[in-house]
């Protein structure tokens, strides 16, 4: 497949660099030109849009704030397939609605970010959402699917609004989480001390902020829902943590339910199964927690997470 990458940051290059080691043919694009030199050493690399004319594939991995005048300057009367590895699903959609579009979001990143930052296997055995909606092309949909799990991605498929509320509970509520954790402990001595559970609790307070602004002006009212749920869980804590001299059992329990629940992630999968690529097939997998490890020709292999015996 010929294949564009516009934006060769941390995720663009490395979706890049997979797509360029298993023969994808693959034409980075890229308007900073000391970017465009480091990657030049692995595929071809350009700034002029033009040049996208004549591939199959749009892999849209520029910051979010760049996605309207990368739909409608640098895709301008492009006819090939569209896809992004944006973190939140809803809004690409509208913007990207007049081209043939399937969005994507790669759950993989790191703190550091650019090119330089970039792997060729930053996708292996990670999950890779791709939009379904009742009007997506479901062969465009299965393209993309091979596509990403042929370099080791898993392709959970979910509509745009079920992954943008649970982006904001796993991903975007933990950055907002992180960076108030950091202000918390802004004290020498706290910092001195600070070890496993601060560094882990806090990794991707480090990450770039505009990272993190981007999935507020794209998701800004499911952060503010999951907020609430926090806010209210922290509430709770509070209570007991007040009422402990009179309910002691009150607060190891909040603990336990929780230690439960972390305790059983990640999920364990069943065994691979086959399924027919069908919409109400993948809809089904995808509400269940599937994914897709690989796409045959009417069918795909198929995990799904294992549902625990209860006593």
């Amino acid at each position: 497949m010929r294949v564009a990458v516009i934006g060769l940051g941390l995720i663009g290059g490395s979706a890049a660099l997979a797509l360029a080691a298993a023969g994808h043919d693959v034409l980075g694009l890229d308007p900073d030109p000391a970017t465009r030199e480091a990657a030049a050493a692995h595929f071809p690399v350009t700034a002029d849009p033009a040049a996208l004319a004549g591939t199959d594939l749009a892999v849209v991995a520029s910051p979010f704030r760049h996605l309207a005048a990368v739909a409608n300057e640098t895709l301008d009367g492009y006819t090939g397939l569209v896809t992004d590895v944006s973190s939140v699903k809803a809004e690409p959609a509208r913007l990207f609605a007049h081209h043939r579009f399937v969005g994507g979001h790669p759950m993989a990143g790191k703190e550091t970010n650019g090119f330089d930052a970039a792997e060729a296997d930053l996708f292996q055995g990670r999950k890779w959402v791709l939009c379904l909606e009742d009007d997506t092309d479901l062969a465009d949909w299965t393209a993309l699917a091979a596509l990403w799990t042929s370099i080791g991605a898993h392709v959970v498929p979910a509509t745009a609004a079920d992954h943008d509320r649970a982006a904001a509970r796993i991903s975007h509520l933990e950055h907002l989480v992180a960076a108030a954790l950091v202000r918390v402990a802004d004290e020498p001595l706290a910092r001195t001390l600070a070890a496993g559970s601060y560094r882990d609790g806090t990794r991707v307070a480090a990450s770039p902020t505009a990272l993190f602004t981007g999935m507020v002006e794209g998701n800004r009212a499911q952060l503010m829902a999951a907020v609430e749920d926090l806010a209210a869980e922290l509430d709770a804590a509070a209570a007991d943590l007040d009422a402990y001299t009179d309910r002691p059992n009150s607060i190891s329990e909040w603990f336990d339910r929780s230690r439960a629940l972390r305790t059983d992630w990640p999920v364990e999968p069943e065994a691979a199964q086959r399924i027919p690529l069908t919409k109400a097939s993948l809809m089904e997998l995808g509400a269940a927690g599937g994914w897709l490890e690989a796409v045959e020709s009417e069918v795909a292999l198929a995990r799904r997470p294992r549902v625990k015996s209860t006593p």
